[in-house]
C-alpha cells in the first residue's frame, strides 16, 4: 500500500493519473489526504472520490504519515534577497508549505508539477530557490519538461514536473521533451515521420471530439452567417484559424467578419496587408506595430482607390489617422470562438479562461467544443464525472493537470526506484506550528 497525499488538488488530476499508474502496476493506493480551497473544484473532486478535501494547507493540523506527495503547486512571485549563493527565500510563497510539510513528514518521494515559465521566472532565481530548498530537506532531484502531446492527448500543453526521491537522485528514463511548438509544427513532425513508417499512431483533435453535441454549443446564427461569409461559404477554411486582429497569418479579423460594418474584398485586404507589413523593420525598429503614411503603404499595397478604401475603413471604425499616419483601431475583438482547432492537428494549451472558447468544425458546421472534449484533452477517462455547470468545468479543465502525464511518470519512478510500502496502520503527526 502507497500512501499519498494531494495537495493544491483542484479536481483530482494528479490523483488520478497516480491511482492508474499504481493500479497498472498492481500496487494498491490510498489517499489519505486532499487540499483544496476552490468550492466548485471540491464538489467535482467529491463528485469523482467520494472524498472530501479539506480547505487550505495552511490551516491543516494533522495529517496521517504517508509515503508520497502530489503537489501542483501555484507558483507566487518568490523574493530575491541577493544572498551570497543567488537564493532567494521562499516564506510568504505557497511553495514553502510544501516545503514544510516534506520536512516535517519526510515521505520517501513528491511529484510536483508547474507551468514552465517556472525555470525563467525571475531570471532563473526562483527555480533554483525551488531546487535548493528541496536538496535541503535531503532530497536528490530530477525534473522534466513534458509536452502532453507525447501522451496520448492532441493538446500542445508543455509543463514542468519534479521529482524528488529522498535520500538519493531518482533514476527516471524519460527524457525532457517539448514537442511541436504549434499545431503546424507537429503535422509536419508527422509528415516526416510518415515517410519513415506506415503505421505512426498519434492522437488527433478529431479523435476526441463527442459525435453528437447540444445545439448549446454550435454558433449563433449571426455569427455563423458572419464566419460563412469570412470564409466564403467553406467553413473547413476555418481549420487552425485564430479569430483576432492586429495578427496575420492564418487568421480571421473584425473587418472580415464585418462586426463594424460589412467590408468590401478590398477593404478586406488592405486591413490584412496593413497589419502584415506595418511590423517590418524597413519601417522602423523603435515600436512593434508602427504606424505608417499612405506613401510607405502604398509599397506593399499599391490600390487605384486607396483614398476611397482609407476614407471607408476610417468611417467604420476600423482604421484610424493620427497626423498622417493610419494604425488599426486598437483594442480586442470578442468574439465566441477565439481560436478553431484543426481536425487533424493538436489543440492548443487549454487556459482556465478561454477554455470555452475554442472551436471546431465538424461535419461541415462549426461549433464551441464541449466540456467533454477538454476533459478528453487533459486526458480524463469518459467515466470522469463533469461537473454540472459548464462555466465551471472548463475553467477546471483549463486549470487541470493532464491525467496521462502524471501515470507516465508515476509509472516510470516505480518501476526503476525503491519505495516501501507503509504499515498497515500508519502513524498520524501534528504539525507544530
Amino acid at each position: 500500500m502507497i500512501r499519498f497525499i494531494d495537495l493544491f488538488a483542484g479536481i483530482g488530476g494528479m490523483r488520478l493519473g497516480f491511482q492508474q499508474a499504481c493500479d497498472s502496476l498492481g500496487i494498491k493506493s490510498q489517499c489519505v489526504l486532499s487540499s483544496e480551497i476552490d468550492k466548485k473544484a471540491i464538489e467535482t473532486y467529491k463528485l469523482n472520490f467520494n472524498d472530501q478535501p479539506t480547505g487550505d494547507i495552511r490551516e491543516i493540523n494533522i495529517i496521517p504519515e504517508f509515503d508520497f506527495m502530489l503537489a501542483g503547486f501555484p507558483c507566487q512571485p518568490f523574493s530575491y534577497a541577493g544572498k551570497q549563493q543567488g537564493f532567494g527565500d521562499t516564506r510568504g510563497t505557497l511553495f514553502f508549505e510544501i516545503e514544510r510539510l516534506l520536512k516535517i513528514y519526510q515521505p520517501q518521494a513528491f511529484i510536483l508539477e508547474n507551468v514552465r515559465g517556472l525555470t525563467t521566472h525571475d531570471q532563473g532565481r526562483t527555480f533554483k530557490t525551488i531546487i535548493n530548498s528541496l536538496e535541503n530537506l535531503g532530497y536528490g532531484i530530477h525534473y522534466l519538461l513534458l509536452n502532453s502531446s507525447n501522451f496520448g492527448v492532441p493538446q500542445n500543453r508543455v509543463r514542468i514536473y519534479i521529482i524528488g526521491l529522498l535520500g538519493k537522485k531518482p533514476k527516471i528514463t524519460l527524457n525532457s521533451d517539448r514537442g511541436a511548438i504549434d499545431s503546424h509544427s507537429f503535422k509536419e513532425k508527422l509528415y516526416q515521420l510518415s515517410l519513415f513508417s506506415d503505421i505512426y499512431s498519434v492522437v488527433k483533435v478529431k479523435d476526441i471530439l463527442e459525435d453528437k453535441v447540444s445545439d448549446n454549443y454550435y454558433l449563433s446564427k449571426k455569427f455563423e452567417q458572419q464566419l460563412f461569409d469570412a470564409v466564403d461559404g467553406e467553413f473547413e477554411k476555418l481549420h487552425g484559424v485564430r479569430l483576432i486582429d492586429f495578427r496575420g497569418g492564418n487568421s480571421i479579423h473584425s473587418w472580415d467578419l464585418g462586426i463594424k460594418g460589412k467590408c468590401t474584398r478590398d477593404e478586406r485586404d488592405f486591413m490584412t496587408a496593413l497589419i502584415s507589413h506595418r511590423r517590418h523593420k524597413e519601417f522602423g525598429e523603435h515600436q512593434d506595430g508602427k504606424s505608417l503614411t499612405i506613401e510607405q503603404i502604398k509599397t506593399f499595397f499599391d490600390h487605384e482607390n486607396i483614398e476611397n478604401i482609407i476614407y471607408s475603413l476610417i468611417e467604420k471604425k476600423y482604421l484610424k489617422e493620427i497626423n498622417g499616419k493610419y494604425n488599426p483601431v486598437s483594442g480586442n475583438m470578442s468574439f465566441e470562438v477565439f481560436k478553431f482547432l484543426d481536425p487533424e492537428s493538436i489543440s492548443i494549451t487549454l487556459t482556465s479562461s478561454d477554455a470555452n472558447k475554442l472551436g471546431v468544425v465538424q461535419n461541415g458546421k462549426p461549433r464551441r467544443i464541449t466540456p467533454r472534449e477538454c476533459a478528453r484533452l487533459q486526458g480524463f477517462p469518459d467515466s470522469y464525472i463533469l461537473h454540472p455547470n459548464d462555466n465551471a468545468a472548463y475553467k477546471q479543465f483549463g486549470n487541470a493537470v493532464t491525467v496521462t502525464v502524471i501515470q507516465a511518470i508515476v509509472e516510470n519512478f516505480i518501476k526503476h526506484n525503491s519505495i516501501k510500502e507503509t504499515t498497515l496502520f500508519p502513524r498520524v503527526i501534528p504539525i507544530l506550528k
